[in-house]
């Protein structure tokens, strides 16, 4: 069982990195492949997800990640890829705050998540996502870097407003921030 790997991006591509350790290049299914930088070095943690005829493995740039998407995993009739779309298209504290709130509208405009779906994830983990140790941090600075490359922005762009933006709130407000000084 693998916890993290240590190595340099050398490609990414759909939801797939290849990372690059010991010059062995690790296939690696993450929720924003382009929040990571080519030819630059990550720890990236792992779960491996072992079928019959099926190795694969799930990266996150943080514990806090990790383990929001092995609670996902852990409800009924959610599986890796499933958990992995709702990780590319929701924020950590949006997902965590939703369940909790027990918001139902916004856990269906996750991909293939129905109201049966929806209402499961909200009977299996509200209550139980404090343990996760959910933060705004660091992490949420990655996050919104990797919002905003998936819009196309350059980091170049990027990089100028990050000083600007405000740390001690809620990804979505970042981003919406983000946005504001990018259109000036």
């Amino acid at each position: 069982m693998y916890n993290y790997i240590i190595g340099k991006i050398t490609f990414q591509e759909g939801n797939i990195i290849v990372i690059e350790n010991n010059n062995i290049g690790y296939e690696i299914n993450v929720s924003n492949p382009f929040s990571y930088e080519l030819d630059k070095d990550y720890k990236v943690y792992l779960y491996n997800n072992v079928k019959e005829e099926e190795y694969t493995l799930y990266g996150f740039k943080s514990l806090d990640e990790k383990n929001l998407f092995l609670k996902l995993i852990g409800v009924k009739g959610l599986g890796p890829k499933i958990a992995l779309a709702i990780m590319a298209t929701g924020s950590i504290n949006g997902i965590v705050d939703a369940i909790e709130r027990e918001n139902i509208l916004y856990l269906k405009k996750f991909p293939k998540v129905g109201e049966k779906l929806a209402k499961q994830i909200i009977l299996d983990l509200k209550g139980k996502l404090d343990s996760t140790n959910i933060t705004v941090s660091q992490d949420n600075q990655d996050e919104l870097v990797g919002v905003l490359t998936g819009l196309g922005y350059k980091m170049g762009e990027i990089k100028k407003i990050l000083p600007q933006i405000t740390k001690d709130i809620s990804v979505e407000e970042q981003i919406k921030m983000a946005l504001r000084l990018m259109l000036k």
